[in-house]
Formats: C-alpha cells, structure tokens, sequence
C-alpha cells in the first residue's frame, strides 16, 4: 500500500484483500482502518478524503496480517458484540456466536424478569452468557466458573465495564466450585467438539480447552449430566449448546442420567443447538 493513502482508498483495497477469508471483507476493512488511526468507526465514513500516513499504513498492514492468517477480528479489535452487550474478548476465551444467544433467550423465557433466583452458568469464558442473564435479570444472582483463570479476568473485567454487579465469578472445573449450592438454572456452552475433527482448522486461534472435550465430542456434556442434577432445584432447569448433529446423544446422555423433559432449540439457521431439561424425569413439559 502506497504512503500516504486515501482512507477511500484503503476500504477498497484492504476490502479485496480480505475477501479470501472473511464473509464480511468491507466491514473488517473498516474496523481495521478506524483501529489503525485510533478513531471510531464513523470518522472513516465521514473522512474518506484523509490520508493514512507511514505509521497508520504499518499498523493496518500488521492486523490485515493477523486477519489473512486466520485469526478471528474480535480477538484484533479486541471486542465482540453479544446479546447488544460489547464484550471484551482474548485468545485465552471463545469469540461469542450468534448460536449461543439462542441459549440466553431460551433460559431468560423462564426467569420471570423480576425473578430474585440463584442462576449458574458453566465454562463461563467470557462471561458473555452470564452477562446476559444478569443484565436482563438484575434481581437474580449469577455465578459464573471457568476452570481457566486467564477467562476469568476477560470475564470479571467485562462484567466491571458493563457495571453488572450481580454476577460471581469462581474459578474450578465445572461444578467443582459451587459444590452443595442449589441453583434454579443452569447454563453450558462446553467444548463439544471431538478431537481431530477438521473443523478445528478453522478454530486454531481460539482455545482448544474450550474446544474441545475428548474424542467423541461428548465428554463434557456427559460430565455435565452426570453432576448437575443435585445443584438443581427440583423446579429448575438445565441448558445447553451442542452440535447440530449432536441432538440425539445429548437427548440420550441426558435420559440415561435421570433427566426429564428434554426439548431441543433450533439456531437462527434451522439447526438444532440447544437442549433444555429438567432434573427429574418426572417433570411434564
């Protein structure tokens, strides 16, 4: 890229560059722009006259090099809109997915919205679940575990600028933190895909711990079945994300363990991501 350019200019060829691997090249190019001169993203609408000079060329010449590698524009930027919340996003968390706000909205159907309940989201990465939960639920109290300290900081640093006070964050395996507490609802994205599946090639800047679970998939999820149960009310319910083709196993892991009333959510492209139960099998829909 020639010094200096036009900010015109640098849309239209950091656009073409990037075609090759992002689905949204303009956009990208834009938010690299606006990060290479430190100004909003609206200044590029406004100025495409101004020019870039020699260190701002160099500065989006390095993050179109990270992009064209491979690494996700939430980890570049440093941010990641979920659930109209901006998260704050690391190499040491999962960029949030639009699949996983289904699960958000399945759990905030049945927390009525003055609801004071005990609310507990495991694998919290980001925190962007709880967060959700809690910015939409203020009255209930959310805990939120990662066994990985350096989500916890990405977590708890995000729930600081977004002022939710209402959320708990520990840190251990699983359940392992809140062992003998009782929670109304519980929520999981976990790692659900299997070891050497190709699709991992796509993920290689993200953390395979949240990955990835063991070589069926479902090691995590089973865990989950397994030693959710007694931290549940008997009025409350289970949510979790999986694989479009994981919706007969989890329906199976999560009947074998003793659960009832096991319905399954379609994401916003038709696909089934999330599965709701109940802790015992008892339970009528």
């Amino acid at each position: 890229m020639s010094v200096p350019v036009s900010i015109a200019d640098a849309i239209a060829e950091t656009t073409a560059r990037l075609r090759a691997v992002s689905e949204s090249a303009r956009l990208d190019a834009e938010i690299l722009i606006a990060r290479a001169i430190d100004m909003p993203r609206s200044y590029v609408f406004a100025h495409p006259e101004d020019e870039l000079d020699a260190d701002a060329v160099a500065r989006l010449e390095g993050t179109v090099q990270r992009r064209m590698s491979g690494e996700p524009m939430a980890y570049i930027s440093g941010f990641k809109e979920f659930w109209s919340l901006e998260l704050m996003v690391s190499p040491a968390t999962l960029v949030p997915r639009p699949e996983t706000e289904i699960l958000v909205d399945r759990a905030l159907r049945e927390i009525p919205r003055k609801a004071d309940w005990p609310i507990l989201d495991l694998g919290t990465g980001s925190g962007a679940i709880a967060l959700a939960i809690a910015s939409d639920r203020p009255l209930s109290k959310v805990t939120a575990t990662d066994i990985s300290a350096d989500a916890l900081a990405i977590a708890q640093q995000n729930a600081r600028q977004l002022n939710l006070a209402n959320v708990e964050f520990l840190q251990g395996d699983w359940i392992a933190p809140v062992a003998g507490q009782t929670f109304r609802i519980v929520t999981s994205n976990p790692p659900y895909v299997r070891e050497g599946d190709p699709y991992l090639d796509s993920l290689q800047a993200e953390p395979d711990l949240a990955l990835t679970a063991g070589p069926g998939g479902l090691e995590a999820i089973e865990t989950l079945a397994r030693d959710c149960r007694p931290i549940i009310d008997a009025e409350g319910m289970l949510f979790l994300e999986h694989s479009a083709e994981q919706r007969e196993a989890v329906a199976d892991i999560l009947t074998a363990y003793g659960w009832g009333s096991i319905r399954c959510y379609d994401d916003y492209a038709g696909l089934p991501r999330v599965t709701s139960a109940h802790p015992t099998a008892s339970e009528t829909p």
